[in-house]
């Protein structure tokens, strides 16, 4: 499997990036302000991320998926890696993500890949999603914001 950024011009895996985000304005706005990088397996698109300027020398990983039939597999972790060797590459000092509070096992990948809790956005995911989202029987309301110096 090889991970590479999308080309100028180049559609992104919207349905990847739908399974992390069900937003399509939003997925789209984000896509477009940063660098979508694609895991692909034999000419097809099986994870991506998208790395997202924030503030000088900070970036924000956001929407890493990876495709349904995959998962357990560690490829999310190679992502989560991926992603943080390519910040480090590109100068950046600070890398952020922020992830849903009922998603144990995304809280668990992103702290066994360094990351530190920083903080929770309460109701964020009221604010800012039209349509109620679930995951693991819950109602999604918070977001739990972490960060590792790079």
């Amino acid at each position: 499997m090889t991970i590479r950024v999308l080309n100028p011009g180049e559609h992104p895996p919207m349905e990847l990036l739908l399974l992390a985000d069900p937003s399509e304005e939003l997925v789209r706005a984000y896509v477009a302000r940063g660098d979508c990088y694609v895991m692909e397996r034999e000419g097809e698109a099986v994870g991506v991320y998208v790395l997202l300027p924030t503030r000088p020398d900070t970036v924000e990983l956001v929407n890493v998926a990876v495709a349904e039939p995959l998962h357990g597999q560690g490829i999310g972790k190679a992502l989560v890696l991926h992603a943080v060797r390519q910040a480090r590459e590109l100068g950046y000092k600070t890398m952020e993500v922020g992830t849903g509070s009922t998603g144990v096992a995304q809280l668990a990948l992103y702290q066994k890949c360094g990351f530190r809790m920083t903080g929770i956005d309460r109701d964020f995911f009221i604010r800012h999603y039209r349509e109620p989202i679930y995951e693991n029987g819950m109602q999604l309301f918070d977001m739990v914001r972490m960060a590792q110096d790079l």
